[in-house]
Order: C-alpha cells, then structure tokens, then sequence
C-alpha cells in the first residue's frame, strides 16, 4: 500500500494511496501516531477530518482514538448489569440486545459502530420483522448504550441520530363500555370479579394485582394501598419487588358501588392473615398471568369484546370514565400510578362520545351567558342615579 504522492501539513498528514483514496494522520499528545480509522475519497475531506482533530486537541478535548476498541457485545450487556433494573425490565433488554442488536453489533467495537451501520441495520430489522414497535425499542437501547459511550469517552459521538427513530407509533387505545366491564367480570367468575373493577376503576396494573394483601385493604375508607409489584416473567418466575416507579406506591380511593364486591371477595377468597394474598387460583397459588390469560381470552370472547382488548386495556377505560367525572390530568395521574404526565396522556382516551359531550357542554355554556346578555337592560334603559 505505497502511495503515489503525499503533501505535508502544518498539522498531520494526508497521503494518496494507488487506489486513489486519501488517508490522514497525525501526532498524538504523547508522541504517538494516529490514523484516520477510515480512508477518504478526496484530499479536502481528509483535510477536513484533520482540521477536526487540530480543533479538539486546541480545546484540551482531544481522546484516543483506540478508546472505542471496545467490544459492544460486552459492553452492553455490562451497562445493563450496571443499571439496577427492575426485573422485567431487565429481561426486556437482554431479550432486544439477544434477538434484535447482538446479531448485527456483537463482533463490532464501539467505535466501529458508524452512523451508516445503525441506518443499515433499522432499514434491515424493518423490513425482515415489519415490528416497527420493537425496532423502536431496540434502538432506543442502542442510543442508550452509546450515549453512556460518549459520556465515558470511549467514542466521540453517539452514532444514533436518526431523528424519530426510537418514537413509538401506535394504534388507538381501545376502552370497553360499563356494560362490557360488567359482562367481563361475570364471565370470569366470582374469584377474579374483583380484578376486573380494580383494573377498570383502580385502575390498577394486574402486576401490582398480583402483589396485593389484605391488610392492603380498608373496607371502611374503600381504598387499597399498592406498595408492591409482582410481574411474572417470560420463564414464568414470579418477580415480586417494587412498583414500576415511585409513583406507582400510592393509596386508591375506590368508588362505593365496589364495597359489596370488596367484602365479599375478602370474606370468600382473600387469604388468611394481614400478610394473605388478596388474589390466589383454585389451588391456593399465588396469581399467574399465564393461567389468568387463558381465562381472560375466554370471557373476551363470550362477551364478544375484540381479540385485541387486553386486561390493560381496562386502565384506558378508568382514565376515560375519571376524565368525564371530573378529574384532572393530575388527578388520573396519582390514581394510576404514573410518573409522567406523557404516560398518563397515552391512556386518556376521547372517542366520538366524549367529543359529543364537550361540544354540548359548549353549547350549554354560550347559550347560558347569552340569555343573560339578553336579559340584562340596555344602555338606554339604564337608569342613573340623580
């Protein structure tokens, strides 16, 4: 690999080799010689990589270029180590890295992992799964990942910049009448009645369900304190710990038409004991959503609910009925559990109904304040005192 020609800069090199594409170098800070870790296909962009290079050693931000010799493979699988997870979480990430970036990034180092290879490799996931959702999510790890890269200066840049790529697109969230969550509980039967309200006017995630106690219940004030979570894994290991987030340790106030089902489900299934499970099976087993998911799919369908109406799908039906009682964001917010106010706006609904309503209550409104306009005197009846 001679080359042809070469010029001299004041800072660094750039040489032209036979195949006609240029390449840089330079002096490092301590006396050793870099090279471009790529080649150029003109002088002026070689040129320009330097000039770079001259800029961030003037500024004191000058870093090895063999820092990112790193392999991705491990050091993804250590930043997840490092996080402190909760456990479904933590089971998330090592599924996305396992299926949907180790096959394309585990034999690179970081600093090999170019902005072109991360467009290549969307493009390909895209395409070979059609999941655009999961693609989301798998690149908003790899942003992740490589942005603690930079923050560690290993690599100089976060190679995912493609902008919307980690949004999440997706469908209307669907919500059932107060007929249909009814209709669900009775189909389920008397044992899982109660989690039905409590998903639809908890609303209650079905993993802090699974974690309730009796002595989380005070039948007196109708409220159930939620201070614990217990989701169940893909291996079917039940993973009891905290909520999803702080904000998900919190008191809900339950409406009185539920006291009946409260009682009676604390007389006739509830285990014994402050510390007794407030949901257990047939055979006294704590809540599995594997077993309950075969119930559920059954009574969707004698109900004649959609075949993708999921439990979840009762919080969006407790945010919908809240917001038309009168809650605000915040007060839908605290009820469910939820940090964000971004979170809690995905479980909003405001369907064709709802629409209906807020233009009748305008229209209630204007029509009010302008039969009072009509009822007050005129200027010219106005009569001033002498």
């Amino acid at each position: 690999m001679g080359n042809a020609k070469g010029s001299r800069r004041r800072f660094g090199a750039v040489r032209q080799y036979r195949s006609g594409r240029w390449t840089a170098s330079y002096l490092g800070p301590d006396g050793q010689e870099f090279r471009a870790p790529e080649t150029f296909e003109t002088k002026r962009a070689a040129e320009v990589w330097l000039t770079q290079i001259e800029a961030d050693l003037t500024r004191g931000n000058w870093q090895d270029p063999d820092a990112g010799a790193v392999n991705f493979k491990e050091y993804a699988l250590q930043w997840v180590d490092e996080r402190g997870l909760s456990a479904t979480t933590d089971e998330l990430y090592r599924r996305l890295l396992r299926l949907h970036l180790l096959p394309t990034f585990e034999g690179l180092d970081l600093d090999e992992i170019t902005a072109p290879r991360v467009r290549t490799w969307r493009t390909e996931r895209l395409s070979s799964t059609g999941a655009a959702t999961t693609v989301a999510k798998s690149y908003r790890l790899l942003k992740a990942v490589m942005e603690t890269a930079v923050d560690d200066e290993l690599i100089r840049r976060n190679p995912c910049r493609i902008r919307g790529a980690g949004k999440e697109s997706s469908a209307e969230r669907q919500i059932a009448t107060v007929d249909q969550v009814d209709a669900l509980a009775d189909a389920l039967g008397p044992r899982w009645r109660l989690m039905v309200y409590l998903g639809a006017y908890g609303p209650m995630r079905p993993e802090e369900q699974a974690e309730l106690r009796r002595k989380d219940v005070d039948l007196d004030e109708m409220t159930v304190r939620v201070r614990m979570s217990a989701p169940e894994l893909t291996t079917g290991r039940r993973a009891p710990g905290d909520t999803k987030s702080e904000a998900g340790k919190r008191v809900v106030v339950l409406p009185a038409f539920l006291r009946t089902d409260l009682r009676r489900h604390l007389d006739w299934y509830a285990e014994k004991g402050p510390d007794g499970l407030l949901f257990v099976g047939e055979k006294g087993k704590p809540f599995r959503r594997s077993s309950f998911g075969r119930k559920w799919r059954r009574a969707r369908v004698l109900v004649g609910m959609p075949d993708g109406f999921r439990f979840y799908d009762l919080r969006h039906t407790g945010h919908t009925l809240a917001t038309r009682s009168g809650a605000t964001l915040k007060d839908t917010m605290v009820r469910a559990g939820q940090s964000s106010e971004k979170a809690a706006l995905i479980y909003q609904h405001s369907d064709l109904e709802r629409q209906q309503e807020v233009a009748n209550g305008l229209d209630d409104l204007v029509r009010s304040a302008r039969k009072k306009a009509d009822q007050r005197p005129s200027g010219a009846d106005l009569v001033r005192d002498p």
